[in-house]
């Protein structure tokens, strides 16, 4: 438990120290990023549910102590893998008062695939056009070689937007996991370039029993 509280301390002091931009441009690379921090309120911003409903996400975290977390989307493997992980421990997290809800780049109808296929019981939300993850400081452009891979593996179809040499690219977020409280202000946060390396669930446990 010593060990989970100092990793804890040291990841809420990253937090703080990530750089702030004032406007949030989409980021040129992902090591660029400037998300939103510990102790700023959510942004107002329209995000879209499974069924292609507009929601404004500041007032479907206001009143209730939330889980936020941003993946790149259902086609990512390790992404799939958070899901699971964070599916286990969703009682203790609902125990606690929260509600989970994730969001990614994928269409309304690839998350219903992803909820069937994976049984979630939690919300999953659209952010197709990545307007959310730019509002949070997470959105980036993918380089030219990722964006081609990407489009064509995986067949994304989401719009490529201009990046500052006015080249199209893919705009993927960094995954990041956000403990917001009733009055949708951030209370912890976890980002990070490397899509690979997720939060472990003890931790974001451990952060959710420290929100009062």
């Amino acid at each position: 438990m010593k060990k989970y509280i100092y990793l804890l301390t040291t990841l809420v002091s990253l937090s703080f120290s990530s750089a702030m931009a004032a406007n949030k441009p989409i980021a040129e690379t992902q090591e660029q990023v400037a998300p939103l921090l510990n102790g700023q309120t959510i942004p107002s911003v329209i995000a879209q549910t499974i069924d292609g409903k507009d929601v404004d996400l500041k007032e479907t975290l206001t009143g209730k102590k939330s889980i936020l977390f941003f993946y790149r989307g259902g086609w990512c493997p390790f992404c799939n893998t958070q899901m699971g992980q964070l599916k286990q421990i969703e009682p203790q997290l609902k125990a606690m008062g929260f509600q989970l809800i994730g969001i990614s780049t994928d269409a309304p109808a690839d998350l219903q695939k992803s909820i069937k296929d994976m049984s979630l019981e939690y919300d999953l939300l659209s952010d197709y056009n990545s307007n959310v993850s730019q509002a949070f400081g997470l959105a980036f452009f993918t380089s030219q070689k990722v964006t081609d891979r990407y489009l064509a593996a995986m067949k994304l179809g989401n719009p490529l937007q201009k990046n500052a040499a006015g080249e199209p690219r893919l705009v993927l977020p960094v995954p990041a996991i956000y403990v917001v409280d009733e009055n949708a202000l951030v209370q912890f946060s976890y980002v990070n370039p490397n899509f690979r390396v997720r939060l472990h669930e003890d931790l974001l446990l451990l952060a959710a029993k420290l929100v009062k």
